[in-house]
Parts: C-alpha cells; structure tokens; sequence
C-alpha cells in the first residue's frame, strides 16, 4: 500500500520540471532558486528526508503552531495601541453589521 506521500510523488512527477543538482564533499544538495522561489522556501528551513525505493522524497517539515502564530503576528500592519477583547469584538459587531 502506498503512502500519501508517494502518491503525491508520483502525481507530480509528470506535472513539474525536472531540476538538476550535485551532492558536495559536505553531503549538502543546492535546491534550484526557481523550486526555492516558487515554494517560499526560506534558508533555515527545515525538511523531512523519506527514503523510497527509487530515490528520497524532500518535504517541508510542518511548522510548529507557535512558530505559525509568530509568523502571522509578524505579518500584521497595525502599529496602534493594544485593543482590549471588548474591542475587537465591537470592531468585528459592527464590520458585520455594515455587511449585511
């Protein structure tokens, strides 16, 4: 039986690009930009190696819940003073009033 991730293998192989790349004296393989542009693959990122029977399979480790909140806090434009719960929960009332 196969994994969801050897299908998710095998449904991209015939949908993508194939990419080139060599393996150093270090053991370290460089990701091609365009692979690294197109998935927002960051340096540091970390990554989870599958061994298959023709090959690896290379998948983003998922992120942590906390690192996914500072993420999103990071993200956030407002630079005002800090909002009670109160609030926030008048701001989203009334945003959903006006959209009725």
């Amino acid at each position: 039986m196969r994994t969801d991730a050897q299908n998710w293998h095998n449904l991209t192989r015939h949908l993508t690009m194939d990419h080139t790349t060599k393996l150093s004296t270090k053991g370290q393989v460089v990701l091609p930009k365009s692979l690294r542009t197109a998935h927002r693959w960051k340096p540091g990122m970390e990554f989870v190696i599958q061994e298959q029977d023709d090959g690896i399979l290379l998948l983003p480790k998922a992120a942590t819940k906390s690192g996914t909140w500072n993420k999103l806090i990071g993200c956030l434009a407002y630079s005002g003073r800090r909002k009670s719960i109160r609030q926030m929960d008048a701001a989203v009332a009334a945003a959903a009033r006006s959209r009725k």
